[in-house]
């Protein structure tokens, strides 16, 4: 084993691996509470989504570690996560079971570029100050349903939104998990946003919010109303609408992961002088067949965390993390009974959390230029305004094109952009 991941080469050793492992783990953990109750309020099976969410995390953490030997951890998405509940289910009306076809569809295409050259050309095609912008839109839009799902604001007939009742119950429980994820992150503690949602979880047992479970431990549950929905609903992927949800899947997954790679990559030293990464190819293939294996258990696009990170300060340097990583999320497919005490308004400070470190990439846009900044900035205030974090990428990107051409950068903009933009313009008008 220590041969087989370079434990010599590497300079590490079994203790710094394991520790490593079970540190990412508990920082990821929240995902298996909160990817289950915001895909409950869509019809899905909350026992079913966790199972799913579980084994998919697990294989995909599993492949990515043991064969491309990166130590990271693939898990279902927070923001993937929302925009597939909360634009496109609701917002869009689309039932969940055509909604996680197209997560297998886009998980397949993803097989296919990553698998052949397309990926650097896809990688090159976006422009960065574009990327920036949708990180920071999404971030936006799972912060505001963050907000609304605590309760903390709540629609208004005059004024569209408006401040909740803070004196309600679970309003409070939400408000004393964002100041504690708060708190614990400010002190530099790793598994901060865990350790909120446990705190939450106790407030809310004292208060009477959730009961206490009859036992804690249990056979994993039946993943049978889930699995295999997205093969059997294929069919009800060709459509307009569909072709545009499939689009936001894949670009969103796609530049997760790709700015993942770099970010563990660089810290690991695994990133090449060139600016490629050792074994990206296999990362990105794990990636994508991770959200294939996903969609057909249940759950939404399987992608690259950053809370690979907390892993790596903790000593991981080798896959071998990566699969301690996956045998924590076997194990914890025994430990269903606990989602019954979690409820959303305990999950919301983790949606505002993770919304607020996606809008650091804020910084890195380039406001002194107004053909950047204007259409940046649409993108980003318009998903959360529109409800739909696809129809902020197509109006950033349309005005992206629009305003280059008109500075003269024509020639600047990657042919890619202007198929883009003509296949926006379709869906706007067919729409």
């Amino acid at each position: 084993m220590s041969n087989y991941f370079n434990f010599k080469e590497k300079d590490t050793d079994f203790k710094s691996e394991f520790i490593g492992g079970v540190t990412t783990f508990l920082t990821i953990a929240y995902v298996l509470f909160v990817i289950p109750e915001i895909l409950s309020q869509v019809g899905m099976p909350k026992e079913s989504v966790f199972v799913a969410t579980a084994l998919a995390a697990a294989i995909g953490t599993f492949i990515i570690g043991a064969i491309a030997k990166f130590p990271m951890v693939l898990a279902p998405g927070m923001g993937l996560n929302a925009f597939f509940a909360f634009s496109v289910c609701i917002g869009m009306d689309i039932p969940w079971q055509t909604a996680i076809a197209g997560v297998l569809v886009s998980g397949i295409i993803f097989v296919i570029v990553s698998a052949s050259g397309l990926r650097q050309y896809i990688i090159q095609a976006i422009p960065q100050n574009m990327k920036y912008a949708v990180s920071a839109g999404i971030g936006l839009f799972i912060a505001f349903v963050g907000f609304k799902n605590a309760g903390i604001i709540v629609g208004s007939d005059s004024t569209y939104v408006a401040l909740g009742n803070i004196k309600d119950p679970g309003v409070l429980v939400a408000i004393l998990g964002l100041i504690v994820m708060g708190i614990f992150m400010v002190r530099g503690i790793k598994i901060a946003i865990f350790c909120g949602l446990i705190v939450s979880i106790i407030a809310g047992l004292a208060i009477g919010l959730v009961s206490f479970p009859s036992s804690i431990v249990s056979i994993p549950p039946s993943m049978a109303p889930t699995f295999g929905v997205a093969i059997t609903h294929l069919k009800d992927v060709f459509t307009p609408q569909m072709a545009m949800v499939i689009f936001t899947l894949l670009f969103m997954d796609f530049f997760d992961t790709a700015g993942t790679l770099v970010a563990v990559g660089s810290k690991v030293g695994l990133l090449k002088k060139d600016g490629s990464i050792e074994n990206g190819s296999k990362a990105l293939l794990s990636d994508s067949v991770a959200t294939c294996l996903g969609a057909i258990f249940g759950t939404t696009n399987t992608t690259s965390c950053m809370e690979s990170l907390s892993g790596i300060a903790a000593g991981a340097k080798t896959g071998f993390s990566s699969v301690v990583t996956a045998g924590c999320f076997l194990v914890s497919l025994f430990f269903s009974p606990l989602l019954s005490m979690v409820t959303s308004q305990m999950t919301a400070p983790a949606l505002i959390i993770v919304g607020s470190l996606l809008c650091s990439s804020l910084s890195e846009i380039e406001w002194s230029k107004p053909e950047i900044s204007i259409s940046s900035f649409l993108t980003i205030i318009l998903m959360p305004l529109t409800y739909s974090i696809g129809e902020g990428i197509a109006c950033g990107f349309l005005t992206y094109v629009i305003f280059m051409v008109f500075k003269g950068k024509a020639k600047k903009i990657h042919p890619i952009m202007y198929v883009l933009t003509v296949l926006f313009l379709i869906y706007f008008f067919v729409k």
